[in-house]
Parts: C-alpha cells; sequence; structure tokens
C-alpha cells in the first residue's frame, strides 16, 4: 500500500453514536426509546438511498424528520410538532463515540490531516462536531450538499478526494459502515472499516484493506504505517 497523506472519516456511526439519541427517545416515549432510535436510523439510511435513486435531493434535516415522522406512524406513536423538533434536534448532540477523542489525538499529534465526508448537510457537520467539541480534529468537511446526492454515490468520494487533495490511493477511507466501507473500496481509497458489533460485511464485490473493532486500533494501524 502507497503512503497514506490525509484520512477521511464517515461522521454516523464511525465517530459518533447514532443510537444516542434513544435516550432522548425513551423520555418523550417511555418503553419505545431504543425501537424508536432503531427505526429511525434505518429509514434515515433507507430515504437517502431512495432520494438518491429517484433523483429527488433533500438536505440531511429533511429527511431525518422524514425519517422520525415514518418510525412514529410506523410503532403506532403519536408526533407533535414540538416532539418531532426536539428529537431531531439531537441528531446536532450525538454523543462520540469514547474512542474517538483520544485516537485522533494521537493522529493530530502525528501530524495527519484528517477530513469528515458525511451524508450530514454543511450545517449538521459543523454542529455535530462543535457541540462535541472536537473541531480541532479536523481540517475540512465534506458534505453531500455540495453534489446533491448521497453515499455511497461515487460523487461524494470524488469530491472528497478533490478536497483532500491527494490522489484516492494516499487517501485512507476509514467507515464503520459496511457499505460505505464497501463503495469507498471500489472508488479506489484504501479502506479501513471500524467493525464494531463483530458482523459480516455486506456482499457488494469489496473489501476493506484493513478490518479493526475501534479506532483505538485504527490509530495504532494508521501509526505504524508512518
Amino acid at each position: 500500500m502507497q503512503k497514506i497523506h490525509a484520512i477521511i472519516f464517515d461522521l454516523y456511526g464511525t465517530l459518533y453514536d447514532v443510537h444516542s439519541v434513544a435516550h432522548a427517545c425513551e423520555d418523550a416515549y417511555p418503553g419505545h426509546g431504543a425501537a424508536i432510535a432503531r427505526l429511525w436510523r434505518q429509514t434515515q439510511m433507507d430515504y437517502t438511498w431512495l432520494r438518491s435513486l429517484m433523483e429527488r435531493y433533500a438536505d440531511f434535516e429533511t429527511v431525518t424528520e422524514d425519517a422520525l415522522r415514518f418510525t412514529c406512524a410506523k410503532l403506532g406513536l403519536a408526533l407533535l410538532p414540538g416532539t418531532a423538533r426536539q428529537l431531531s434536534d439531537q441528531y446536532l448532540h450525538l454523543n462520540p463515540h469514547p474512542d474517538m477523542p483520544p485516537a485522533l489525538r494521537r493522529l493530530r499529534d502525528a501530524g495527519v490531516p484528517m477530513l469528515i465526508a458525511s451524508n450530514g448537510s454543511r450545517r449538521t457537520i459543523s454542529q455535530v462536531v462543535s457541540n462535541s467539541g472536537m473541531k480541532w480534529a479536523f481540517d475540512q468537511f465534506v458534505s453531500v450538499d455540495d453534489v446533491e446526492v448521497f453515499k455511497p454515490h461515487r460523487k461524494i468520494y470524488l469530491l472528497a478526494e478533490q478536497r483532500a487533495g491527494h490522489p484516492r490511493e494516499n487517501i485512507l477511507y476509514v467507515s464503520a459502515n459496511g457499505w460505505d466501507a464497501s463503495a469507498a473500496s471500489l472508488f479506489g481509497f484504501p479502506v479501513c472499516w471500524v467493525n464494531r458489533d463483530g458482523g459480516p460485511l455486506e456482499e457488494l464485490g469489496a473489501a476493506p484493506t484493513v478490518v479493526v473493532p475501534d479506532l483505538a486500533a485504527m490509530a495504532d494501524w494508521m501509526l505504524a504505517l508512518r
């Protein structure tokens, strides 16, 4: 593998715990918090893929709110406008995975440029990172707003490559989402798949360069290459 000059991270699920919204969901709907969080996230992803296929782009905030409305309807829960706004705002206050801050501090101290490429809008990426006090870690945020199609479309990976300023073979792409890791690998990035739950990789005709259980192991592997 060629030398790595920059790292691009996925945001949702990789750096931040999307299921941390379950606490607010539980407060709003006692006994249903975990079920809401799971179905909400899956529907959110489904809607990004469906909108990309239909060529009907909407920003991440819109997709997130639409997915929440469907989730509550599916679970037979009444959703008032104030509750919808309150819960949707939780996606701006996601908890970082505990391994994220120390791993990224090690990489930053080693002088590794780091970017985020996300299905989030410019606003959501910036606020999630700022609200968690992690803005120091990143050189750039790359949003699908600039191409108006969601990952795993190759346009977002191409934009991320251009923003990183290096050939794709010199950029490590890091994701905890198997479908994202596969798409990035097919694009031509060396890929680190953070397999947090130990599950199988999606059968999409691609394999990551390395598989690790968490971001601490990713940093170990990356720094060993330098």
